[in-house]
C-alpha cells in the first residue's frame, strides 16, 4: 500500500458535486468558508477564470482541478466568454480526515493528465444524463479524481511544503508508507533515516524542506489517524488501540488524541457511532 492509499483510505472522503456552472460574460461568484470536515473544489472543463483565495490567485484553464483542504473563503471570478465549472466538495471523516488535510497546504492546484481528464469528461456526461445511477458514477468518478489529484507531478505543485508534496518524493512516500503499514512500530529519526538509506542529518533536512513540519508531528498525525480509524471501525479497547499505535500508556495516548481531536478517544467513538 502506497502513502497516498492508505492516507485517502483512512480519511474516507465521499465527492458530491454542488452545482454545474454553465456562465458567459462577467461573473463573480463567492463562496463562504467551508463547515468542519469538508473541503471545497472546482474542476475547470471549459474557459477560463480565476480563483482568490487569501493570498493565493490562480488563473484557472480548462483541465485544471483546485481543492481547498482548510475550507477557506474563496472567489471564483470569469471577465467574459463561457465557462463550464463543476463546484463540489469532499466530506470526510471527522477525525482521519481532519487530520490528513491539516497537512495540506491552503490551495491545491492541478492540470490533470489526459487519463484524470477522460474521467472529467464521463463526469460532464453523466452530469448531463442524470439518470438511474448517475449520483453513485460521479461520486465514484470524484474520488478517483481525488487520488489523481493528489499523486500528480510535483513540478504542477504550490511551493508551500506539505503532506501533499512529501507524498509525491519516492523516498519519504516510501517511509511514510512504512509507518502507516506498522504504526505501533518505534518509529525513531534514527529508524526512519534507515529506512531512507540517509543520514539523520540529511533525512531531516529533506523531511523538513518536503514537509515544512516536523517527524515528531507527521508521525503523531498518522498514528493518531490510525487510532480514530480502530475506534470507528472495531470495537477495541481503547488500551489495545492506544498498544496499536505505538503508545505503552493509555493516559498518554488519550493526552495525545485530545491534543490532535479535541476530544477523548472515548467520546470521539460514541460520536463517530452516533454518526
Amino acid at each position: 500500500m502506497t502513502s497516498l492509499s492508505g492516507l485517502v483510505r483512512l480519511a474516507r472522503p465521499e465527492g458530491e458535486i454542488d452545482v454545474r456552472c454553465l456562465l458567459a460574460g462577467s461573473v463573480t461568484l463567492d463562496n463562504p468558508a467551508s463547515g468542519p470536515g469538508v473541503v471545497p473544489f472546482h474542476l475547470l472543463l471549459d474557459g477560463a477564470c480565476t480563483l482568490t483565495s487569501g493570498t493565493y490567485s490562480i488563473d484557472l484553464s480548462p483541465g485544471d482541478m483546485v481543492l481547498l483542504p482548510h475550507g477557506d473563503a474563496h472567489v471564483v471570478t470569469s471577465t467574459g466568454g463561457e465557462i463550464d465549472l463543476f463546484c463540489g466538495h469532499y466530506r470526510f471523516e471527522q477525525g482521519t480526515g481532519a487530520l490528513l488535510f491539516r497537512l495540506m497546504p491552503a490551495v491545491v492546484h492541478v492540470t490533470l493528465d489526459p487519463p484524470a481528464l477522460s474521467l472529467a469528461e464521463v463526469l460532464r456526461a453523466e452530469a448531463v444524463f442524470a439518470g438511474a445511477g448517475s449520483q453513485a458514477v460521479i461520486s465514484a468518478l470524484l474520488d478517483a479524481l481525488l487520488v489523481m489529484t493528489l499523486r500528480s507531478r510535483p513540478d504542477q505543485r504550490l511551493d508551500t511544503p506539505g503532506l501533499w508534496t512529501a507524498m509525491g518524493d519516492d523516498v519519504l512516500g516510501r517511509v511514510i508508507a512504512g509507518v502507516l503499514e506498522q504504526p505501533g512500530e518505534a518509529w525513531t529519526i534514527e529508524r526512519l533515516a534507515a529506512e531512507a538509506a540517509m543520514s539523520r542529518a540529511t533525512f531531516l533536512r529533506r523531511f523538513s524542506a518536503r514537509t515544512g513540519t516536523t517527524v515528531a508531528t507527521l508521525l503523531t498525525a498518522i498514528r493518531m489517524m490510525a487510532a480514530a480509524d480502530l475506534l470507528t471501525r472495531t470495537n477495541h479497547s481503547v488500551t489495545r488501540v492506544a498498544r496499536e499505535v505505538g503508545y505503552r500508556s493509555e493516559s498518554a495516548f488519550s493526552q495525545a488524541f485530545r491534543a490532535a481531536l479535541g476530544t477523548s478517544p472515548a467520546r470521539f467513538r460514541r460520536a463517530s457511532s452516533s454518526r
